[in-house]
């Protein structure tokens, strides 16, 4: 077995009301084709995760957001041809500043009722941010 070296990425968690914007992986992707996940991407060197979310999100989906707070961080090894890949996610809670969102480099996006978002075969690396999330949402009721 072969572990890569990590990979360190960020994803946000775009708000607006009470919805989210997801993205779905393009049926192509050499890895898990077709689920949904909370957009982002890889961090350049000498870039902070902050910076590397703004451009991603223009990127991918051609908006501007403004970034809220940090939400958490997780790890998940991938493992595809006996090979191991760990990716670090730093996830954020950001708004949607209106542009229009455009799928630019994603197989298709929704804006998802925040008490549907579970109905969604998400990403492996991204369903501890969707608990996460999804439990802070509870604590802040209390």
């Amino acid at each position: 077995m072969i572990v890569e070296k990590e990979k360190i990425a960020t994803a946000a968690i775009i708000q607006h009301k009470n919805k989210v914007l997801i993205a779905q992986r393009k049926k192509d992707s050499w890895l898990e084709p077709n689920k949904w996940e909370f957009p982002g991407g890889k961090v350049e060197s000498n870039e902070t995760y902050e910076e590397c979310l703004i451009r991603e999100i223009k990127e991918e989906l051609g908006i501007t957001i403004s970034i809220n707070r940090f939400l958490t961080k997780t790890t998940h090894n991938y493992e595809k041809d006996r090979e191991i890949f760990p990716i670090t996610l730093m996830a954020y809670i950001v708004d949607w500043m209106g542009d229009e969102v455009k799928n630019i480099d994603c197989q298709d996006f929704r804006w998802v009722d925040i008490k549907d978002l579970s109905k969604y075969n998400f990403a492996d690396a991204d369903i501890p941010i969707l608990n996460g999330f999804l439990s802070s949402l509870k604590e802040s009721v209390k």
